[in-house]
């Protein structure tokens, strides 16, 4: 880790993971055309962990946070994201809201260890409230009250896969993602089973085309595996600080790709809304790195 700032090759891969990343959020709607939300997502985590199991020894983490992961990121981000996404909000906000998982991240630490927020954090904060209340207001059928509190609760669900994950530092993440995908499948097949139904289910597999099963494999393959592993591949050869703020391009990507591909409006609130919660995130992010440095 001799090197600070990404070479050119890996920050063309650390802008490949943030595309990945981004569009996904386009992936995800195609998805669901067909198939039921819940569904769709106990799909995803079948395909996470098989074949993959089979090949990528299971990390040494004691089962119950293998568990707690699986659940919060498959039951509580996913299927939340999953269901919200269906009629309730659009792929570009849905890649914007999401990013308020670094503010709950940040939140459920200090709550964990006693510490309070710092001024720049309180103005972070702010910031983002700011940008989540305008999408609120405006958001329309883009972003129904319905949509804006299930994409939330689903930050807040990642957020807590974050905390887990981090209890267990040096772990492999691939790894992780893989053997946490058993926990995950199981109780989101039982939710659809409960609360889509089995007549849902099965039409939703007779009417899924190839491009549905495309976004499905896309959704384990190409969202969890390679973005994942190629993002942790780079943690672990460059500081923190010169890789995890390039994840504020993820709403860039989504917000664009829904545009062009999907011909989602990009009225001007957007970008306001999008502008405080990528400045909040900003000021989260470079605010005490800018302090350290400046002269005294």
């Amino acid at each position: 880790m001799s090197r600070t700032s990404l070479s050119l090759p890996h920050l063309l891969l650390a802008l490949a993971i943030m595309a990945v990343w981004g569009t996904n959020f386009v992936v995800i709607r195609f998805g669901l055309n067909h198939l039921p939300p819940l569904l769709f997502a106990a799909l995803r985590f079948t395909i996470a962990f098989l074949p993959a199991a089979l090949f990528i020894r299971r990390p040494r983490v004691p089962l119950v946070r293998l568990a707690s992961y699986g659940l919060l990121i498959g039951a509580g981000q996913f299927g939340l994201l999953f269901i919200a996404m269906k009629s309730d909000l659009s792929p570009g906000l849905a890649s914007l809201i999401l990013q308020s998982q670094a503010f709950f991240t940040v939140g459920l630490a200090i709550l964990l260890s006693g510490e309070r927020l710092r001024p720049h954090q309180w103005a972070a904060v702010a910031m983002a409230a700011a940008g989540m209340a305008l999408i609120g207001y405006l958001g329309g059928g883009d972003a129904t009250p319905l949509g804006l509190a299930l994409g939330l609760v689903a930050a807040l669900c990642w957020a807590g896969g974050n905390v887990v994950a981090r209890s267990t530092p040096g772990v492999n993440m691939l790894a992780y993602v893989v053997w946490s995908s058993m926990f995950a499948a199981p109780p989101l097949f039982l939710l659809s089973f409960l609360f889509e139904g089995p007549a849902a289910m099965t039409a939703g597999l007779a009417s899924a085309d190839a491009a549905t099963w495309a976004a499905v494999v896309w959704q384990s393959v190409g969202n969890s595996m390679f973005g994942y592993a190629a993002f942790g591949w780079l943690l672990s050869r460059y500081p923190a600080a010169s890789v995890a703020p390039m994840s504020l391009l993820v709403p860039v990507f989504g917000m664009g790709a829904s545009a062009l591909l999907l011909g989602e409006s990009l009225p001007l609130w957007k970008f306001a809304a999008a502008a405080l919660v990528i400045g909040g995130l900003v000021v989260n992010q470079f605010w005490p790195a800018g302090r350290r440095i400046t002269p005294a």
